[in-house]
């Protein structure tokens, strides 16, 4: 499994099911719009209002689950972080590429926030060929 296989296979997709952990520790998930980088960084939006926004600022561990289809799925964790505006111009032609209509969300919405993931720990799983493979970063 290579980090150009990885990006390909989550580029494929747009929406991710994304868990953190609130301050009384009990799991929250929830289904999120995200980009992927050719490093495998991570960029989502969301609202401060939202609980993922507080639990991320609690606790940035993240987990997410990628792609089900065809029994082939990535699990990815990291740690996650509000962007820099140095950071947020390198990231952002990445996930305005996968949702133009971000660009109105960003220049319109007052709370909204932007998350980057660098990955720590990624397995991939392909149900129907018996492949799991793992990689620590």
């Amino acid at each position: 499994m290579t980090k150009d296989f990885l990006y390909r296979f989550i580029s494929k997709h747009k929406l991710t099911v994304l868990a953190t952990v609130s301050g009384d520790n009990i799991p929250q998930t929830a289904l999120v719009g995200f980009a992927i980088t050719p490093d495998l960084e991570i960029i989502f939006d969301t609202v401060t209002t939202s609980r993922k926004y507080k639990n991320l600022l609690r606790n940035p561990a993240i987990s997410f689950v990628i792609g089900w289809d065809s029994e082939q799925t990535v699990q990815y964790e990291g740690t996650a972080k509000i962007p820099t505006d140095t950071e947020l111009e390198k990231l952002s032609p990445y996930y305005f590429k996968a949702f133009p209509d971000g660009i109105n969300r960003k220049e319109n919405w007052k709370d909204l926030v932007y998350f980057y993931v660098k990955p720590k720990w990624i397995r991939y799983s392909d149900f129907d060929t018996n492949t799991i493979e793992e990689i620590e970063l």
